[in-house]
């Protein structure tokens, strides 16, 4: 009951403000209505062409020269047909500069012709150029000067493409050229400067092997001093025997051979320590008596004793030479192999850097190869096929405003206005439509008189559908005056 109350007491509320808002609608129609009837004609000129990729480009050139893919040129027309300078060629070519007396004026002027102009691709090949204009001569002067550029400019970009792509190429390899020397002489000079570290490489097998080989000099000349001392024993004992004199010439023997197997044996060899006790028992043999002291002098086994000793000394000093030699290079490889890793690293990024120079380079002379290709086939076959379907004509009807539209939104706009002006007026209406109203606010309520005035109740009801309908039918007449001018003017 409450909700039923409340609307109808809004009802009232609002009923009681509907000459307001039909006023306003009134106002907000008429107003928008003029507007619109007052808004210029714009005509639109359009035309349609067709551009043959592949004969722009050519498929006997895919996959060799710089232009593999044929649409690619025809995307790039559009694109740069409409660029500043382009724009305004077009409005020096139309007389469109007239217009703009200021230079402000004038770069507005481009940068709407460039947002104005529109290429719309139909298909594959099939293009449609539109421009639209309050005057329709202008709008299809504007099309047709596109559409001559859009001519030059299929038959003229093969030839400054490449020449543009020849200059860049031929530069690109005159640069990467000086680069490339500058790179070669960086990595020479580094492998000369470390090549020792480079030729090893982390060659751990190389720096076993000369450990290996410093372990098996240190043997041998272990065994050449060895060998020299006991040369050095033998000969000092040598002439203690000579000063003795007569010896027998078993013992001779016997000490001459206990030499050759002490040269060859260690002391505690069975044949050593035999010929030891040979030589003994021959000395403790009777001898016969002296006939005199003779002369010492050193005998040929010493003689072949000193002989075995210089030979003995001479390995042992070349076998130390040889030891200090490796435990040099041997030092010197290991601070190489632990210096090896930076280096190598460095080297790899000065080769890596090389590489792709070298890679860029090669490229480049390819390229350079392409293009020469692409310009001799350019040369020979025809380049542009640019066809026009539908030339631009003068527009004789008005493709906006849509006027009949725009009336019927202004009606909507209107309405609204007016509907929202009765809102706001009950919510700041203070009146009391209701009993219950004045029982809230605690007044007595002693009865409620009814409206006696019907017929004028209807009256006031009627005047007012009348002027919705009013607003309604000049709404349909704007429209169809929209579309009767139209007509008479084609």
């Amino acid at each position: 009951m409450e909700m039923h109350a409340l609307i109808k007491r809004h009802a009232a509320a609002g009923w009681r403000h509907r000459w307001k808002a039909l006023a306003l609608a009134w106002l907000v129609c008429t107003l928008g209505w003029t507007a619109v009837q007052l808004m210029p004609n714009r005509y639109q000129a359009q035309a349609r062409i067709y551009a043959d990729p592949d004969a722009l480009l050519g498929t006997v050139l895919r996959g060799i020269a710089i232009d593999p893919t044929p649409a690619g040129q025809v995307e790039m027309l559009q694109r740069t047909l409409l660029s500043r300078p382009n724009v305004e060629r077009i409005i020096a070519r139309t007389g469109l500069d007239l217009r703009a007396a200021t230079p402000d004026a004038q770069e507005g002027m481009v940068l709407r012709l460039m947002t104005d102009i529109r290429l719309t691709p139909s298909t594959r090949n099939l293009f449609t150029i539109e421009y639209r204009d309050t005057d329709p001569q202008m709008a299809k002067d504007v099309v047709q000067a596109v559409l001559t550029l859009f001519a030059e400019a299929a038959t003229g970009t093969d030839r400054r493409q490449m020449e543009n792509a020849r200059s860049f190429v031929a530069r690109q390899i005159a640069s990467y050229e000086q680069q490339l020397r500058e790179a070669e002489r960086r990595r020479a000079d580094f492998q000369a400067r470390y090549a020792d570290l480079l030729a090893l490489d982390g060659n751990v097998p190389r720096l076993d092997a000369i450990r290996s080989r410093l372990q098996q000099l240190r043997g041998e000349l272990e065994d050449a001093i060895t060998r020299r001392d006991l040369l050095k024993q033998q000969i000092a004992e040598a002439p203690a025997v000579a000063r003795r004199g007569g010896i027998s010439a078993q013992a001779a023997d016997a000490e001459r051979r206990l030499r050759e197997l002490r040269l060859r044996y260690t002391d505690q060899h069975p044949d050593v320590i035999a010929a030891r006790n040979q030589l003994a028992a021959a000395r403790a043999a009777p001898r016969p008596a002296d006939t005199g002291a003779a002369p010492a002098r050193p005998s040929q086994e010493q003689q072949q004793h000193a002989l075995q000793l210089v030979d003995a000394e001479a390995a042992v000093a070349s076998l130390e030479r040889q030891v200090r030699d490796g435990e040099l290079e041997l030092e010197r490889l290991t601070d190489m192999a632990r210096n090896a890793p930076g280096v190598q690293a460095e080297f790899l990024a000065l080769d890596r850097d090389y590489t792709v120079m070298r890679r860029n380079y090669e490229e480049l002379l390819a390229r350079r190869e392409s293009i020469q290709i692409g310009e001799a086939a350019r040369t020979s076959a025809e380049r542009a096929k640019v066809e026009i379907i539908d030339p631009p004509t003068v527009p004789t009807l008005p493709v906006a405003p849509k006027r009949g539209l725009m009336a019927a939104a202004v009606l909507v706009v209107g309405l609204a206005a007016g509907v929202g002006l009765a809102v706001l007026l009950v919510q700041l209406d203070g009146a009391f439509y209701t009993p219950g109203e004045l029982r809230r606010i605690g007044l007595p309520v002693l009865g409620v008189v009814s409206d006696a005035r019907p017929k004028r109740h209807a009256a006031d009801t009627a005047a007012f559908a009348s002027g919705v309908a009013l607003l309604l039918l000049a709404c349909g007449g704007v429209i169809g005056g929209s579309g009767l001018m139209a007509r008479f003017i084609a």
